[in-house]
């Protein structure tokens, strides 16, 4: 149930309400309960098949049927596993895309900023032969190129996507 809860929360509408964590802590369950099993399998399956004076032949059916039990519940174990990595890995791929969606966005803002901050970073520089600060409209240009710019990038932007 809990691994079917996890597995639903990692491919729900918002991936992000599944948790690593909880993730890890099925992962540990998994393997307290593989650490419990595993070392039983040798034991059961020896007073399953020999024939021991002890041991009635009855008895040794019953011994089989635990042996083939405990074959099922360790390849259980084994598929939980491999699940529980699938889903980790398909968490950790919807991370991966959202981190990548929030970095294309503070990379078109960072564009967006970079245009105003070269024009100014330009003019204020105080250059005394730069012929646009003679002119009447020098400033009112420099202010609509810049605004332009900006509104020109944040368009492109906004239309792939990235804003």
């Amino acid at each position: 149930e809990d691994i079917d809860q996890v597995e639903a929360d990692v491919f729900a509408e918002n991936g992000a309400r599944a948790d690593a964590g909880r993730i890890y802590q099925l992962k540990r369950e998994l393997l307290e309960l593989k650490r419990a099993v595993v070392p039983l399998a040798r034991p059961v399956q020896e007073l399953a098949t020999r024939p021991i004076r002890v041991i009635a032949p009855e008895i040794q059916a019953y011994f089989r049927d635990v042996s083939d039990h405990l074959l099922r519940v360790t390849e259980q174990i084994a598929a939980f596993d491999e699940l529980l990595n699938s889903i980790l890995q398909a968490h950790l791929a919807q991370v991966t895309v959202a981190q990548n969606e929030d970095m294309r966005k503070i990379t078109a803002w960072a564009a967006v900023i970079a245009v105003p901050t070269m024009v100014c970073g330009l003019y204020g520089m105080n250059f005394d032969h730069m012929p646009e600060l003679h002119w009447r409209f020098g400033y009112p240009i420099a202010i609509g190129v810049i605004t332009l710019a900006c509104l020109v990038l944040y368009r492109g932007f906004r239309r792939n996507g990235w804003l």
